[in-house]
């Protein structure tokens, strides 16, 4: 019997629950987290050889990952926005480099990036982080 199970699917509901209230910059920041916990999650895997487990883990990395590219506002952005869709790119080289090598190190790497990000994001101040007032715009499509 998998004991973990239960545990997990409270963890989701909660989550679940999270995000449905969440605006936009908190959703976001929400990602950041996830894509953190889940390179965790494949460095321990990497060194412990379970190639599954780094393999979902980079995997669920990379949909994160994709999510944040694919939620830039190109069209209404600046050079910020491009930017930052090179370097999300750049992340998704580099987790796919790391899956096929085992190499940890670049999990490291993009861990450090993403880290930076992250903490970017946070310091936005809270007059900025509404999409289409001035804000958030460039960087978050709007949504509803």
């Amino acid at each position: 019997m998998n004991y973990h199970s239960p545990l997990r699917q409270y963890q989701n509901v909660g989550v679940q629950s999270s995000i449905s209230e969440a605006d936009p910059h908190t959703l976001i920041r929400m990602l950041f987290d996830g894509a953190l916990e889940r390179l965790s999650i494949a460095r321990g895997a990497i060194e412990r050889g379970d190639a599954a487990l780094k393999g979902e883990s980079i995997s669920r990395v990379i949909a994160i990952v994709d999510t944040l590219r694919v939620s830039l506002d190109l069209d209404g952005g600046d050079e910020l926005a491009a930017n930052l869709r090179g370097l999300y790119e750049y992340m998704t080289d580099r987790l796919l480099e790391a899956n096929r090598s085992e190499r940890g190190d670049l999990l490291v790497e993009v861990a450090s990036l993403i880290r930076e990000l992250r903490e970017a994001w946070v310091a936005i101040p809270e007059a900025y982080r509404t999409p289409g007032q001035g804000g958030l715009t460039p960087l978050v499509q709007g949504r509803a």
